[in-house]
């Protein structure tokens, strides 16, 4: 089974709690604080593994949660980090954020790796938070929790060469003839239900990959026939071989043909439209192909298209063709999907994310973000210092300031997740 997209959840691990202690030893009557740190919490860490080729895996498990770290020590004891978890996938995957459609990766090469869900810092224990005038902090910090989100693995190809065209009309036994590949050949269209791969040697030390990829019929672009999981798997492709029924045996035009089917990639993607194309006509052993392969070359040749007079069934031709899909192979740089940069992968999708927000509901002023959740988890309400802590982190972060500008009056109540609190100016 050929398995090309699959959506999963991945949850990176929490961040360990930091912790409250304090030095009891022997002949230390006034130990100071040693609350140890909590550890990272693991990344979710998806690598690519060439022996894989196909999702299914992820058909069956949709669920990914890497290790939390623990919490901290006394004696200043930080807490070990979770393990990473790494989930393999295979070459050629692209991870999409699903909430945010952000590319956050494009997996082409053996080994290459990605975070993808970023584990949540430690805490800080309360030796931190000492100061000359703070001796015995009795509060510490809980770990932030791992980022968590729904992504969307999608499978394309990653083949030199795509035979594209109609349905039967011969992709499958040309890639036979011309690779060790033997794909399911009958005479009936959507034999091909999932792209083949073969690799065509051309001489010593000189090969491609190519792909016979399902058939394309009118209204692919919309979904019909196969629609998108063709077109899917031709966008990494350097050249396409377009491959027509020079026979006309189906009842259609082979110039029309290949308009139709060029108008169906251009809707779908207009960069597809623009990548080299080579037309074979194929079936020409058939009585009357070769008046329609003269009617191909008077249409396509003067637009810049080279046209091979090919038969799959008997081997004519096939040999020119794949010498010259050779030749332009190496005139034509990689195809590249996704430029990754720094600025694209997810966690700067969440960092462009305003720090908190401030509504009204009734009476009550209302501050939520992932920021100001972030600090809750921080505080400890039942100690006065810790209170302080967060009433100096919401002045240095203008949320004070934001709420004045609304109109702010003392005695007004300000709610910060399930705490509330009476605004003093």
């Amino acid at each position: 089974m050929f398995i090309d997209k699959a959506r999963i959840y991945v949850k990176a691990g929490d961040g360990g709690n930091g912790i409250v202690s304090f030095r009891r030893e022997k002949y230390v009557p006034a130990g100071g604080p040693d609350g140890g740190d909590g550890g990272k919490g693991g990344d979710i860490v998806f690598t690519v593994d060439e022996g894989l080729r196909t999702l299914i895996d992820f058909r069956y498990k949709k669920k990914y949660v890497a290790e939390s770290g623990q919490n901290g020590g006394p004696s200043n004891r930080s807490g070990r980090s979770g393990e990473d978890l790494i989930i393999k996938v295979p070459p050629g995957t692209i991870v999409i954020n699903e909430s945010t459609g952000r590319v956050i990766a494009d997996l082409k090469e053996n080994g290459q790796s990605v975070v993808v869900a970023r584990g949540g810092r430690g805490g800080k224990g309360n030796q931190h938070f000492a100061t000359a005038t703070r001796q015995v902090p009795d509060f510490a910090t809980k770990g932030e929790p791992g980022e968590e989100f729904y992504v969307i693995l999608e499978l394309k190809l990653l083949a030199d060469v795509g035979l594209i065209g109609y349905p039967n009309v011969g992709k499958s036994t040309i890639l036979s003839k011309v690779s060790a590949a033997r794909p399911k050949i009958a005479d009936y269209p959507f034999t091909t239900l999932v792209p083949n791969l073969g690799v065509v040697s051309v001489g010593e030390g000189t090969s491609f990959v190519m792909a016979d990829i399902p058939g394309l019929i009118e209204g692919a672009h919309m979904g019909v026939g196969l629609g998108h999981d063709f077109l899917r798997h031709i966008e990494r492709t350097k050249l396409l071989v377009h491959v027509i029924d020079a026979s006309g045996i189906e009842g259609r035009n082979p110039v029309e043909d290949f308009r139709v089917i060029n108008e169906e990639l251009a809707k779908y993607n207009a960069v597809l439209a623009e990548r080299p194309q080579i037309v074979a006509a194929n079936k020409t052993d058939l009585p009357g192909a070769e008046e329609n392969v003269k009617a191909l070359k008077e249409a396509l040749e003067p637009l810049g298209y080279t046209v091979f007079s090919i038969s799959a069934a008997t081997g004519k031709g096939l040999k020119e063709l794949i010498s010259h899909v050779a030749e332009k192979l190496a005139e034509i740089p990689e195809t590249v999907l996704y430029e990754p940069s720094v600025e694209e992968v997810v966690y700067t999708a969440e960092e462009e994310e305003e720090p908190y927000e401030i509504s009204k509901e009734g009476d009550v002023y209302v501050i939520d973000g992932k920021w100001i959740r972030r600090l809750m988890l921080s505080v400890n309400i039942d100690s006065h210092e810790s209170l302080q802590y967060l009433h100096r982190a919401l002045k240095r972060k203008g949320v004070f300031d934001e709420l004045e500008k609304m109109g702010i009056n003392e005695g007004d109540t300000v709610r910060i997740l399930d705490f509330e609190f009476e605004y003093i100016k």
